[in-house]
């Protein structure tokens, strides 16, 4: 369970988020979504505890976020491309993140292969640098590093940008059978507001980083976000 109490965050004066509370339940899938601008990507690196918050506090399975490494051994996340290490190999860095979470190499192997089908032949064995590899390439090492360590609590930030329609849809049914599992708090941002409502048991309609409604998935919630956005 994430819960978040009086969490506020500004950059010049500008208040970018501001949470008065928000309760993540345990084995939830929890979408974020808003538009540009509206504090998603700051509420995910507050929780994650890269910058830090004005007021408030994150508490992560009864563990505080802040100034504690703890919950680090149960967290994982993938925001952007600019985690991954680009002069290793996809290998490498798979071997690395293994390491870095006491994973046996087999072991490793063992959890890549639900993504044997996302890779589709360009990211293993391809004897290229990340660096060398496509954006979405990159961004399907990242979401793949994040999930081999079967994390407890797992943060994706628009995991389905840059993705060819293929490998979302093979994304949409990894996350929704890990959450399935119920062995993981998931939280996803996303501006794909199909993607994300069919993953997702709860969204959170986030506009001026405040949560402004917390919605319960049902079959007319994609028509009730696409009709609050205009489309």
């Amino acid at each position: 369970m994430i819960t978040i109490q009086s969490l506020v965050k500004s950059y010049n004066n500008v208040e970018i988020v501001h949470i008065d509370s928000l309760t993540i339940n345990t084995h939830d899938c929890f979408g974020l979504v808003g538009n540009n601008g509206a504090g998603k990507t700051t509420l995910f690196r507050l929780i994650l505890d890269l910058i830090k918050a004005d007021n408030g506090s994150i508490v992560s399975f009864d563990q505080p976020v802040a100034g504690n490494d703890a919950w680090k051994k149960y967290t994982s996340s993938f925001l952007d491309e600019s985690s991954l290490i680009p002069f290793l190999t996809p290998e490498e860095y798979f071997s690395f993140v293994g390491k870095v979470y006491g994973i046996y190499p087999a072991d490793i192997q063992q959890r890549l292969a639900i993504f044997e089908s996302m890779f589709n032949g360009e990211v293993l064995d391809q004897n290229k640098l990340i660096r060398d590899l496509s954006t979405g390439n990159k961004r399907k090492i990242g979401i793949a590093a994040s999930l081999i360590i079967q994390p407890k609590v797992l943060l994706l930030d628009e995991p389905f940008a840059n993705l060819d329609p293929s490998s979302q849809i093979k994304l949409v049914n990894i996350l929704k059978n890990i959450s399935s599992q119920k062995n993981t708090t998931i939280l996803i941002s996303s501006h794909d507001l199909s993607h994300i409502t069919t993953v997702c048991n709860r969204i959170g309609l986030i506009e001026k980083g405040r949560i402004i409604k917390d919605i319960a998935t049902t079959d007319d919630t994609l028509r009730e976000l696409r009709q609050y956005f205009g489309a």
